[in-house]
This record gives structure tokens, sequence and C-alpha cells, in this order.
């Protein structure tokens, strides 16, 4: 395994057969002249991966002709696609996810996709269909930078820390204005089985070696820490995550398609418009922290294998 260390600068390889604009100083890159889809070539398809794993979100404008079996045919090329443990795929589709939001009802808050389960996607691919003359953007964050920018007393004590992610959160606290139908909605959907699991706050990229802090909105509390402490030492390390520095914005266009290292990254929609778009996630592995400890699984109770 190499380990990547970053100068944070986000640059385009000198040397790769992609047309790729780096489009912010640290993270995201924007590829131009490629048609995804079930059809494209090996040698393209890890220049793509080799891009993702350098800029941690790429993105590719005007992919009109994709439609939702090509999405999942490019799913399906780039890794082993997975639908969401408890909401229902977008009807006609094997493992899409359909994400249709008015305003103020979009994943307004910092996350990394379905971390509270042990091994969580790899990455997403998200596909736009309706969106507004204006709004309805959507921020990523890059965690590697994120923590090889922490302060070297953070950076020690976050290398030991590790935190139980749940998909039963304060649903009210993040949205304190979500209808009580959009309220009940979650209750009955995401929440219909409840999963805990306990990461470490700094994984180890499973392919680069690179060390990123593994936070967002499914964190309940630090393992060791009452509830009050675990809520303000998440606010420091979260707050540092998501500095402007450490960010990429995207002004979506009908047909683009945004791909993103979920074991790499927050993002969060700024929910002042609604839009549609859909979401294919590739499943990943189990983290391993920096001491090699995974992740475990806590609800629901891992099954006992037979002796």
């Amino acid at each position: 395994m190499t380990i990547i260390k970053h100068d944070f600068v986000n640059t385009a390889a000198s040397d790769g057969p992609l047309d790729i604009i780096p489009t912010a100083g640290r993270i995201g890159a924007e590829i131009r002249g490629v048609a995804l889809g079930a059809g494209i070539d090996d040698a393209t398809l890890d220049a793509i991966r080799a891009a993702l794993l350098r800029h941690k979100v790429i993105f590719f404008r005007g992919q009109h002709a994709l439609d939702d079996a090509g999405q999942e045919a490019f799913a399906a090329r780039l890794g082993d696609p997975v639908a969401h443990p408890t909401v229902p795929v977008a009807p006609g589709s094997r493992f899409l996810l359909d994400l249709e939001s008015r305003e103020g009802q979009a994943a307004s808050s910092w996350h990394t996709d379905v971390t509270f389960v042990p091994a969580y996607p790899k990455a997403s691919i998200l596909r736009s269909l309706t969106i507004p003359p204006a709004g309805g953007d959507t921020l990523w964050a890059n965690g590697v930078t994120a923590y090889e920018s922490l302060p070297a007393p953070l950076r020690t004590l976050a290398d030991g820390l590790r935190a139980i992610h749940s998909n039963l959160y304060d649903y009210a606290a993040i949205k304190p204005d979500a209808t009580d139908a959009a309220t009940e909605q979650y209750r009955k959907v995401f929440t219909s089985t409840v999963y805990e699991t306990e990461h470490p706050v700094v994984r180890v990229h499973p392919e680069t070696g690179e060390r990123a802090l593994l936070l967002g909105h499914f964190i309940q509390k630090f393992v060791g820490l009452n509830q009050a402490d675990s809520q303000r030492l998440f606010a420091i390390l979260q707050d540092h995550a998501t500095l402007p520095e450490n960010t990429v914005r995207w002004r979506w266009q009908v047909g683009d398609v945004a791909v993103w290292d979920n074991q790499a990254t927050q993002h969060r929609a700024i929910a002042d418009f609604g839009r549609q778009l859909r979401r294919a996630t590739i499943a990943g592995d189990v983290p391993v922290g920096i001491d090699g400890v995974a992740s475990r699984a806590i609800k629901p109770e891992p099954v006992a294998a037979a002796g």
C-alpha cells in the first residue's frame, strides 16, 4: 500500500489521459469529455478510479444520455452496488435511491453515507434529474486534509477516539423545520431497523493508506465520554473538518453526475430549493483505525458463527 501525503494543493495529474480541471484548492475536480455508462472502456475506468482517489469527488457535466439503467450499469463497473439498508429503492430500479426534496427538506447537515453500518459504502454516484434555476447546491469536505491540518494535540486525541454511529439520530435537531409528516416518515422508514456501529474517528483508507477523519451527523457519542463531553468534542472536530478550505461546492445542472470517495469525505446539501437526484452506492469494507482495530457492529447484534 502506498501512503499518500498531501501538500494541500489540489492539482490534476500531469500524465493522466483524462481532461481534469480541479474545482477547489483541496478537493474536487471536473472531468470533461467522458460519457458515463456500461460501455466505458477499461483504461478510462481505471483513470476515473485514480482521479477519484486523488480528488475525493469528481464531477461530470451533461450526462443527458444516462438513465437509471445506465447509472446502475456504470455503478456496477465501479464496484458492487448496494441498496440502502432501510429506504426502498426508486421505482423500477434495482438499487438507486431517489433523493427528491422540497425546499428545506434536503439532507442539509454534514454526513458520510450510511456510517451506521460497519461496511458502509466506499463510493456514491449522484445523478441530477430536476434542478432549480438557482440554489440546491451540494458541498463536500475532504476528511484527509482535515485530518492532516489538525493541530498536533487534536490529531493525537483523534487518533485514539472511537465513536458510536446510528441511524436513530435526533432528526428534529438537524431539521427543525421538518413537518410532522416528514418526521413520522423518518421514523417509519429510515429507522425501520435500528443500527449502531462503533467506528474509529480516524480510519485508514484501504487503497491509499491515507488517514481521514470519520465524523458526520450519524455520530451519537464518543466511546468513554458522556453525551455532553461528546457533543463539545464533536463540535470542535467537525467544525475543523468542514472549514471552507477543506470543501468544494457544486452548482448542479440537469444531467450532472458526481462521484465521491465515501471513505474520505463528508457532504451536505444546501436546502434552499427543491431538486431531484438519484444515488447509487458501491459496497465498501469494514474500516480499520490506525491501531489496526476494525469497526464493530453493536445493533443489530452480530449473528454468532456456527461452531
